[in-house]
């Protein structure tokens, strides 16, 4: 098996990968027979040289490798036909913006593998970088705080060279005491609490949290069962809610009524309550004035989160009783992180922990005939030029349908 380590080529760039070396030669320790080509890149966080050192062959062809293996959408006219695909394709909730993408590897009859889609039989998500979206996410609202308030100053992530950096430059400043909801318990949500823990901010219950005021720093976490409820008023069951949410209702605004900041961590599934809409942010009760919205589903359930900002450019303020963006330094503005693509701003460390998953759950699967079934659940597409039955449900997107 010759497996292939692609450039990135999607704009804006992004430094991470799949493997860094160390973790290829760990690679090559456990699996001999693999055999690995590096695509010369001069963008991602590990150098060609750094690769070479580490016994890799360099090249600008990889039409011999058997799997390729990337982090963002490869464009449409680099993929190579016949070949077995890794990446974050953005195609399985029939994204628009990508379909031309999905559409392309079936006509090259590519095997696709969303790193998305790489999954335990229960469903829980094997691969992915949501600890670091969590970690830069909490680290990136606590620095907007500091430039609102002028209490202290952070800098920038992308400046850093490494979590431990960031984690040295939040022990320079000292928080006020502040209220904050961190939701979901997730890979995002539980690098936030890192951050939050580091920061050795107190994590307190719910029901302390809702009645009572503090003088130092709290926060509270809350799972997709404290804050949505049953309309019906009967006890609600979380895997029931992952399946079907209609019947339910939000339950957010006590914690709004309560929060400073909130970290927005959780997962956020079709058709379920928003957590608060543009009404609830009108209200006078309604006392959140930071947001760090790391999952960014935009116009969706966290009424603030207007569009997603950018690394160069990572806070907007929102204007509740506008409803529109001004200002972050507006004296009526929720402030708003909203950053989509959080880890790039952390490449090294991202990379190091996105290769030991992928060498833990997937390569083994190449030299154990997939006994564990996870090729065969994360097969999007396959070599025929067909939707594999699991994916199925994509066939009006890829036909233009829907």
């Amino acid at each position: 098996m010759k497996f292939g380590i692609l450039k990135e080529r999607k704009n804006p760039p992004d430094k991470r990968v799949v493997f860094s070396p160390t973790k290829l030669q760990e690679l090559k320790s456990q699996f001999p027979e693999a055999k690995i080509l590096i695509e010369s890149s001069d963008i991602r966080v590990f150098s060609d040289d750094e690769y070479k050192k580490a016994g890799f062959e360099i090249t600008n062809d990889l039409s011999d490798c058997d799997v390729l293996l990337g982090v963002k959408e490869v464009p449409t006219e680099y993929l190579i036909p016949n070949k077995k695909y890794f990446f974050f394709s953005h195609t399985i909730k029939k994204q628009p913006y990508n379909r031309k993408l999905l559409q392309a590897m079936l006509a090259k009859n590519i095997e696709m593998y969303d790193h998305e889609t790489i999954i335990k039989k229960n469903g829980a998500r094997l691969i992915g970088f949501g600890r670091y979206a969590g970690l830069v996410g909490a680290y990136n609202g606590f620095r907007a705080i500091g430039l609102k308030e002028g209490s202290f100053s952070l800098p920038k992530v992308e400046t850093l060279d490494s979590l431990n950096a960031m984690k040295e430059e939040l022990n320079k400043i000292t928080l006020p005491a502040i209220k904050i909801v961190l939701s979901g318990t997730g890979k995002v949500a539980l690098g936030a609490k890192e951050i939050l823990d580091h920061l050795q901010v107190k994590q307190i219950s719910d029901a302390l949290y809702l009645t009572s005021k503090f003088t130092e720093p709290v926060f509270c976490m809350v799972d997709v069962m404290e804050y949505n409820r049953r309309t019906d008023g009967k006890v609600g069951d979380k895997f029931k809610f992952y399946k079907d949410p209609t019947g339910y209702e939000s339950n957010f605004m006590p914690y709004a009524k309560e929060t400073d900041f909130f970290i927005a961590g959780h997962f956020y599934g079709d058709g379920a309550p928003y957590l608060f809409t543009r009404e609830d942010a009108k209200s006078t009760d309604f006392a959140i004035r930071y947001v760090a919205d790391i999952s960014c589903d935009v116009d969706g359930p966290v009424a603030s989160t207007l569009r997603a900002s950018t690394i160069a450019d990572p806070i907007y303020g929102y204007h509740p009783l506008k409803e529109t963006e001004v200002n972050f330094k507006d004296e009526d503005a929720i402030v708003v992180m909203a950053v989509d693509n959080l880890p790039c701003e952390l490449p090294k460390d991202a990379s190091e922990g996105f290769g030991d998953m992928f060498l833990e759950h997937v390569i083994p699967a190449f030299y154990n005939n997939d006994k564990d079934e996870i090729l065969a659940r994360a097969k999007m597409t396959t070599n025929k030029g067909g939707l594999s039955k699991r994916y199925a449900y994509l066939q009006n997107y890829v036909d233009n349908k829907e």
